[in-house]
């Protein structure tokens, strides 16, 4: 019986925590608030990845596209299908030399869209097919297509089997070409016919200029590692630095004119309406950050571009970040963090390393 009333009471104080947490996230997302803008530097038009896991491939591919109107004066809208098509393919290329023991996962960060063009170049949008329109959708809806790519990923290593099913590869980029569409080998842009490996050459930038910052205890400060996250199967280390620093960092890369990539955890007060902020009296610490990864209350599960900085009608500081969930919320698809959000929920920023301050580039 003493059971029994224990098990009620701890089924009523978890209803309670979910009801009020329900109750403030209603209340932020009933919040309107006023900002003023301290800097905002250019960035090209807010996407929207609607039904995919894509948001390291939007943010990232717009981030670029920022890089790209910084040094250039030029837009491009890049074509997130084409990083899609390469991506998924390399993913599943290493789940298979793994033996399967790897992810097979719609999600990745900004060093997949690093790699993607690298290796593989990149294309304007209109080369490819418009997402979701072989689908007959009119965005990018992946709710049949990558449970499908998964199942068929996960078919080619068979328990025991000395070696893996003869031409998966074929198989596999069939079903990726089915639903977003086959890469181009040439496509004209200005009346000049490019590869993609020769437009990606041509848009100007260095991507041996681009690093990926984070903040955790586990491992030691002023050294690289690889963060321990589901989505980052590439495994490309990241340099690791105090939280503090971490944040200047960031604050002295968009005073500088360049935007910063950020990938991290929009749980908690994160507001469907354009605003994210940490509950009163949190204090963003190195000790909560690391308690709250550890504890995977704080994960890695977003990427977005951040691109400005604000402040509220109290003078409390914010960034301006693009989402890629399309024109919506309070802000038409922009989003206004708190600083102290951004201090606790970070996993990493991926920037250009000549934002970085003067003796820290070394």
């Amino acid at each position: 019986m003493k059971k029994v009333f224990l098990i009620a009471t701890l089924l009523l104080a978890i209803t309670a925590e979910a009801q009020e947490n329900l109750q403030r996230n209603a209340k932020a997302s009933d919040l309107k608030k006023t900002f003023t803008t301290v800097k905002e530097l250019p960035i090209t038009s807010v996407k929207n990845q609607y039904r995919s896991g894509t948001c390291w491939d939007f943010a990232t591919l717009g981030y670029f596209e920022s890089e790209i109107l910084r040094q250039t004066g030029k837009t491009y809208d890049l074509c997130e299908m084409f990083v899609v098509n390469k991506d998924y393919m390399d993913n599943a290329t290493h789940y298979v030399r793994m033996h399967g023991y790897s992810q097979i996962s719609e999600g990745g960060s900004c060093d997949d869209v690093l790699e993607v063009i690298r290796h593989h170049g990149i294309c304007l949008e209109s080369a490819m097919p418009a997402p979701g329109s072989l689908t007959g959708d009119s965005l990018a809806n992946f709710k049949v297509f990558f449970p499908e790519l998964e199942q068929m990923v996960r078919r080619t290593v068979v328990k025991d089997a000395k070696t893996p099913l003869p031409h998966w590869q074929d198989s596999v980029q069939a079903v990726i070409e089915r639903y977003v569409g086959r890469c181009p080998e040439t496509f004209v842009y200005e009346g000049k016919s490019y590869t993609p490996k020769s437009f990606a050459e041509s848009l100007g930038l260095n991507l041996d200029d681009y690093v990926s910052l984070t903040s955790f205890t586990h491992h030691p400060f002023d050294k690289w590692f690889v963060i321990e996250a589901p989505y980052k199967w590439r495994l490309k280390p990241s340099y690791n630095i105090p939280i503090e620093q971490l944040m200047t960092v960031l604050d002295k890369a968009l005073d500088a004119g360049y935007t910063v990539a950020w990938g991290g955890d929009v749980s908690g007060d994160f507001t469907r309406t354009g605003l994210a902020m940490l509950p009163d009296g949190v204090e963003p610490t190195q000790t909560l950050r690391q308690e709250q990864w550890d504890n995977w209350q704080f994960t890695y599960d977003h990427v977005m571009l951040i691109y400005g900085k604000a402040v509220d009608e109290q003078g409390k500081p914010y960034y301006m970040v693009k989402n890629s969930w399309g024109e919506t919320g309070q802000y038409k698809g922009i989003w206004y963090m708190s600083r102290d959000y951004i201090a606790l929920n970070t996993t990493y920023l991926f920037l250009n390393r000549h934002a970085l301050p003067k003796g820290f580039i070394k």
